[in-house]
């Protein structure tokens, strides 16, 4: 018999995707969501060697490592688990591999072409394109949150300007099936070494065009809007944090960071002090808010640096 029922919001689960190149952040920031999300069990399925690992501090989780080959039904079986054990935030870390991993899609496809079709991939496809839509419906439909990252590329293209060639980026390529980013509720690039995102997809209104910071926040952010909230742009939150500081004293580890940030000189030491801040974080020394703000502080010294090192060029 058919139902029909009142739409609500809050029936729904987050269905977020993290993309970005290697080393720019994706992990650490799905667990920053999972703790502002309030995830009372958050289970990281790991295709990445155990790199969720370094971040035990940052928020409460386990882990199901899955090593090739990377079939759609290894996830599967991962997601099963996860959700058998009583998860109720998934981080699927990453989905790139399920594709292009030892093992993945494009891996057998040649075998299945190989083996059935007499190397005619075409035909491969209509084999294995049912397995991965099997993958992608099961994050659909799991019954926790889904965070998932994938590996990005940049693409560029060669066009012609006023007679000269040039090489421009085209923005980032996801590292899967093309259309998988379209299954997610937002979809978040990574997009700067500070871990900032952009939204190239974004349901639920709470993203602006602007770059922001990945925190503890942003999963709040995310918890209001499926609760029922009004949707409201994500605020940084350096004020936050500043006011918190001033209330409660300013640690002296802050006031050195902060110093060495102001006496910064190039990038290169800028890039050093994020490495280092990233760090810190992990370990338990600053939580996301303090961490957010000093982040602000970087990219703001680094506004301030590169035009000085363009004009002296």
């Amino acid at each position: 018999m058919v139902q029909i029922r009142k739409a609500r919001r809050s029936a729904t689960k987050l269905r977020l995707l993290l993309t970005g190149p290697s080393g720019s952040g994706k992990t650490y920031g799905g667990l920053l969501v999972a703790k502002g999300l309030g995830s009372k069990r958050t289970i990281v399925i790991d295709t990445e060697q155990g790199s969720s690992d370094l971040y035990d501090r940052l928020h409460d989780f386990d882990v199901i490592d899955v090593a090739p080959p990377f079939t759609p039904e290894a996830y599967i079986e991962a997601i099963d688990a996860a959700e058998a054990a009583g998860a109720d935030c998934i981080i699927i870390d990453s989905i790139s591999h399920e594709w292009n991993g030892k093992g993945g899609c494009l891996e057998l496809v040649d075998e299945i072409a190989r083996a059935k079709f007499k190397g005619n991939t075409w035909s491969a496809w209509s084999e294995l394109t049912p397995r991965h839509r099997a993958f992608i419906d099961r994050m659909l439909r799991s019954s926790a949150h889904i965070i998932a990252t994938g590996r990005a590329k940049t693409e560029t293209a060669q066009v012609d300007d006023h007679g000269r060639k040039k090489v421009v980026k085209l923005g980032m390529k996801l590292e899967s099936r093309d259309g998988a980013e379209y299954e997610f509720t937002t979809v978040l690039d990574l997009v700067h070494d500070g871990h900032f995102a952009v939204a190239s997809k974004d349901r639920t209104g709470i993203f602006s065009a602007d770059p922001k910071p990945i925190t503890v926040e942003t999963g709040k952010a995310f918890a209001d809007w499926l609760a029922g909230g009004t949707a409201s742009p994500v605020v940084l939150p350096a004020a936050r944090a500043t006011a918190a500081a001033s209330a409660q004293g300013t640690p002296p580890l802050v006031e050195t960071i902060r110093s060495t940030i102001a006496q910064a000189t190039t990038v290169q030491k800028l890039g050093a002090i994020t490495d280092r801040l990233d760090a810190l974080v992990s370990e338990g020394k600053i939580d996301g808010n303090v961490w957010s703000a000093l982040t602000d502080e970087v990219n703001a010294r680094h506004d301030e640096i590169e035009p000085a090192s363009f004009s002296d060029k």
